[in-house]
């Protein structure tokens, strides 16, 4: 199960972050810049994937953003890991060429994508038509 998920800058600000198990918010911004310490203090050579206390961190970057994954043990990390290659892939596909400020200052857009693919912590969508579909929807009713 995934237990959250985070899009942070080199710098390590979070610039998206989704939580499936409940985090107090006390504690959301010690875990945030623990995990990403920890995920960008490591190599280009290292692996990305990395215990962290009960639970694993996938992680990959994208240029000078990374998303950070937390799942719980018995998540199969390969599968995550090809989940946040999908999900640039759709942001990709929606945005034409995504940047980061397009994430910024799009991150309604960037959330609704991110709840098509992930609900209550499970993978639900990967087809990126089906992905973008409602988002497409909103897009033909704001034009006509």
């Amino acid at each position: 199960m995934i237990k959250f998920m985070l899009m942070v800058n080199r710098q390590g600000q979070t610039r998206l972050s989704r939580y499936y198990q409940p985090v107090e918010l006390s504690k959301r911004s010690v875990l945030e810049a623990d995990v990403v310490r920890c995920c960008l203090s490591r190599k280009k050579d290292q692996c990305s994937f990395v215990e962290y206390k009960d639970f694993k961190l996938v992680y990959r970057q994208y240029a000078a953003l990374y998303i950070v994954v937390g799942v719980t043990d018995n998540e199969n990390e390969l599968s995550v890991y090809e989940l946040v290659h999908n999900f640039v892939e759709v942001l990709d596909k929606y945005f034409s060429r995504v940047r980061r400020l397009q994430i910024m200052f799009n991150l309604d857009r960037v959330h609704i994508i991110l709840d098509e693919m992930i609900q209550n912590g499970h993978i639900v969508e990967t087809n990126k038509s089906r992905i973008l579909a409602p988002l497409n929807a909103l897009d033909k009713m704001a034009d006509g």
